[in-house]
This record gives C-alpha cells, structure tokens and sequence, in this order.
C-alpha cells in the first residue's frame, strides 16, 4: 500500500505541474485537429483530383498517426520538467521525500506515460467518432498499446534530460529525435509506399527497415488495424513498442537513479 501511495504522490505533483499549462495544451489539442482537418483536405488535393472520396480516405489514414504524434509530443514533456529540476537543483528536495529512488524514477516514467495518454484522448476519441469503432477487445488493445508506447516515450525524454546539461541541448536532442522518429513511420504515409521506396532503390533500405521496427509505425498500424482492417496486423506492430518501451522504461529508471544518487 506504501509504494501505492508514493505513486499516487507521484502522479498527483506531475499532473498537477502538467495542468500549469492547461491553455496551452487546450491550444496544442485545437492545433492538432486542425492540421488533421486542413492537412487531409490539402493532400487529397495534391494526390487526387477526386477531393470528395480522397479527402475520407487520407482523412481515415492520417486520424491515427495524429492520435500517436500527439502521444509522443505530450509524454515527452515529461523530460523538460526533469531538465529543469536537474538544472535548478530541485532534485535534492525530491530526495527528501519518504520513498525509495526506485519509486521515485518508476513513479516519473509512469506519471509521464499517463499524461500522454491523457493529452492524446481527445485525438483519439476523434478517430472513434470519424474513422469507425473498434471492438471493445481492440479499444482494451489501443490503449494498453499507447500507454505502453507513452511510459516508452517518457522514459526516452527522461533519459535525454539526465544526459544534458542545459535546456538548448535538451531542445536540440528532442527535434532531433521527433523529426527522425515523425518522418520515418507511417505516421503520415503507408509502410507500404516506403517500402516500395526501397525497392526502387529512392529510400537507402536501412531507412525502410528503421520504418519498419519504429514504435510510431506499429502503435499507428495498430490502430489503423482495429479501426480499418488495413495494414494486415503482425506481431512486428506489437514487438516494435514492447522493444521501444522495455529499453527506454530501464534506461530511465537507472538513468534517474543515478541523479538522485549524485544529489
């Protein structure tokens, strides 16, 4: 009961610092529907001159790639706020507090995986409400996929924050990351079409496979999976974000340990 106490403390001072932003999150969640409107309406213009069936078609494909980048985007915030701390010497306080540095490194990935989860359910629900409902076997499916992408997602934040000693690096290292992991998934495109790349030798094929076994390519696919039917489901989607997750999730965890133990 104690570690679940310590947890819920946890989660309670992250949420809470989380909520500082309300306006802004709102602002980011409108932002993100809007480029999901206005995006499909511009690339089925681009694509095809039959805007009235494209426009549903790139519409119902790109829906669940948002779902996922909005994921990425808010379970990564949890890293600037452990910068911060690390920068401002804030982390000598959390060390006063009555729990172990396990709970304490655990209960940050966790709080950070919940946070994305939450930012991303309106994104989500609008995938729900316009592509199609999934069974309630996929629903369960959804989101124990995008939470564990989420806890993944928080501890690749939080191990880039450990490791960087000032916010302009922390910055530097998450465009970084988000620009390699967006656009090499099928975040806005299919697998397929970058596969098909690669056979034509346009994509060097170390970027194809990169696509491949991205987490962002699996915990989008599935979705499209449960909501489609298409792409095919394959234990690739699955393995790509339990991999992703398991390492990042142990890396953070020892990565956190280690500053508090250096505090």
């Amino acid at each position: 009961m104690a570690v679940i106490k310590h947890f819920l403390y946890i989660l309670e001072h992250d949420f809470r610092n989380f909520f500082r932003y309300k306006w802004w999150l709102a602002g980011l969640i409108t932002m993100n529907l809007a480029d999901l409107f206005i995006m499909a309406i511009i690339y089925n213009r681009m694509l095809n001159p039959d805007v009235a069936q494209q426009i549903k078609n790139y519409f119902n494909f790109f829906a669940p790639g948002l779902a996922v980048t909005g994921l990425f985007a808010s379970a990564f915030m949890i890293g600037r706020e452990v910068n911060m701390e690390k920068r401002e010497e804030k982390h000598l306080y959390i060390l006063s507090l009555p729990m172990t540095r396990v709970e304490l490194a655990v209960g940050r990935v966790l709080s950070g995986g919940l946070r994305g989860l939450f930012y991303t359910s309106p994104l989500l629900a609008t995938c729900f409400v316009f592509v199609g409902l999934p069974t309630l076997e996929g629903f369960f499916t959804i989101l124990a996929v995008l939470f564990f992408l989420a806890m993944g997602i928080s501890g690749l934040s939080i191990s880039i924050a450990v490791s960087t000693s000032s916010i302009e690096k922390f910055i530097t290292a998450r465009g970084l990351v988000y620009y390699t992991l967006f656009f090499c998934s099928s975040v806005f495109y299919p697998i397929s079409l970058i596969q098909q790349l690669g056979q034509e030798g346009q994509l060097p094929m170390a970027l194809v496979v990169f696509a491949e076994l991205n987490p962002l390519t699996g915990a989008s696919d599935i979705i499209r999976f449960f909501l489609m039917g298409n792409p095919a489901f394959s234990a690739v989607m699955v393995l790509s974000v339990l991999t992703f997750s398991t390492i990042f999730i142990l890396v953070a965890a020892l990565a956190h340990i280690k500053l508090l133990e250096r505090g």
